[in-house]
């Protein structure tokens, strides 16, 4: 069995992470492979490395994404469409996708070996431009969500909303936010969005902060695909892919679907979608209750 490790290395805790899974790794007599960073920081140039997905060969079995959150959100350019299973090991503070504690490691680990875990499929969104050359075709991916929002100005912007070429809305408010179901849980839930389950092939749609009250969030079908225009007294707007950020010129038209593959997730045994939730929301500890 082989294994791949990632990690931001941003702080100590995340760093003996790190090092206890390596550790525990190769006591298991496990193959291991690390992010060229991780080989950079251990000064060690004789560990099987990779930089880019491309190096990642077909005999990976899994993923391990140390940090928070954000890390496993980074490390989807490293797995694209390889097909490999990811799990996130949280170092960080919430953990709605790293859920993974480091205490648990070497019990992970005998869950794989012996093939003791299930894999959810979570949906990708992919952004097209329409006619425009941009450094974000290279990689126009988003497991959580992609939001456009004002740049260089405190004027609301207009967002200009299409659903399979029908109009929607033009939702005048500081941004607007298409989700999955697995970024239901970050920023659009901080906007007001639904709670939805991975297994309901839904997107939702949440305008950021709408002047008009009739403005909601709405949820469709993640076969729907979704045209953005902006409007707005600057010449360029922000667009944001998870934490990648990137400046659009105003009045450009993208659409934003569905992509062509998911990310392969990991649950070990007994951990589910819903007991995360229990716990990272703290449901059902009001003793009031």
């Amino acid at each position: 069995m082989k294994i791949a490790v990632y990690s931001s290395l941003h702080d100590e805790s995340c760093q003996q992470t790190v090092r206890y899974l390596l550790e525990s790794a190769h006591s298991m007599g496990l193959a291991v492979t690390c992010h060229e960073a991780i080989c950079t920081w251990l000064e060690n140039q004789t560990l099987s490395s990779f930089s880019t997905h491309i190096d990642l060969g077909e005999d990976t079995d899994v993923f391990f994404s140390v940090g928070g959150d954000g890390t496993l959100l980074r490390s989807l350019e490293l797995i694209r469409d390889t097909e490999i299973p990811v799990i996130g090991v949280n170092t960080g503070r919430l953990g709605f996708l790293a859920t993974l504690q480091a205490n648990d490691i070497q019990v992970a680990l005998q869950s794989f070996v012996e093939r003791q875990y299930r894999v959810e499929k979570r949906t990708l969104l992919e952004v097209v431009f329409e006619g425009a050359s941009t450094d974000l075709t290279a990689f126009p991916l988003a497991l959580n969500e992609v939001g456009v929002s004002r740049k260089n100005t405190t004027a609301m912007i207009t967002v200009h909303t299409k659903i399979n070429g029908e109009p929607l809305n033009s939702y005048w408010a500081d941004g607007f936010i298409v989700s999955t179901p697995t970024g239901s849980t970050g920023y659009s839930l901080s906007n007001g969005g639904p709670i939805i389950d991975p297994n309901s092939k839904s997107l939702v749609l949440t305008p950021i902060a709408p002047h008009n009250l009739n403005a909601r969030p709405l949820v469709i079908s993640e076969d729907e695909v979704i045209e953005l225009q902006v409007s707005s007294r600057e010449d360029a707007y922000l667009l944001s892919l998870d934490s990648r950020i990137h400046t659009i010129p105003t009045g450009q038209k993208i659409r934003i679907q569905k992509a062509a593959f998911p990310l392969h997730l990991i649950r070990l045994n007994g951990d589910s979608y819903f007991k995360t939730l229990r716990n990272k929301l703290h449901w059902g500890k009001d003793r009031r209750n």
